[in-house]
């Protein structure tokens, strides 16, 4: 087997580690996240759920925009370790969902209804702003 033949395997090697990379350090920082805004704002509201969906959104809107019409492989390593492994492991609509069903199960209505739309359109708000954002570089 010449180089030729192991470069797709190397490139698909490295893409797979780029994202297991991202995705840990994306789930350590949710960790933290999440962890710090139900130590400052204590509630039984998901602020740390919104928090990470919200913000993780910006950046993938963000880096979408940035990595538009790149080619570079290495510049697809990079995305797929931020967007794919690093967003990915930070946001979590698992428990956007998981905290939505704790607060009905609870008998808080209010802050359940309220917090679909905010997830939601929080964190479309947010991709769009990453793209705009984006483009003023």
């Amino acid at each position: 087997m010449g180089l030729s033949d192991e470069g797709p395997h190397l490139m698909a090697a490295a893409s797979f580690a780029a994202v297991a990379v991202g995705g840990a350090v994306g789930a350590a920082l949710r960790y933290a996240v999440t962890g710090w805004a139900h130590r400052v704002m204590p509630s039984t509201f998901p602020y740390g759920t919104l928090t990470v969906n919200v913000v993780g959104s910006l950046v993938v809107g963000f880096a979408a925009g940035v990595f538009a019409g790149r080619a570079e492989p290495r510049d697809n390593l990079l995305q797929l370790f931020l967007i794919v492994g690093v967003c990915g492991g930070f946001t979590t609509f698992s428990a956007f969902s998981a905290d939505t069903y704790h607060l009905v199960q609870r008998g808080d209505l209010a802050p359940a209804a309220l917090n679909v739309p905010l997830q939601v359109v929080g964190s479309l708000v947010a991709v769009f702003a990453g793209f705009w954002l984006s483009r003023q570089l």
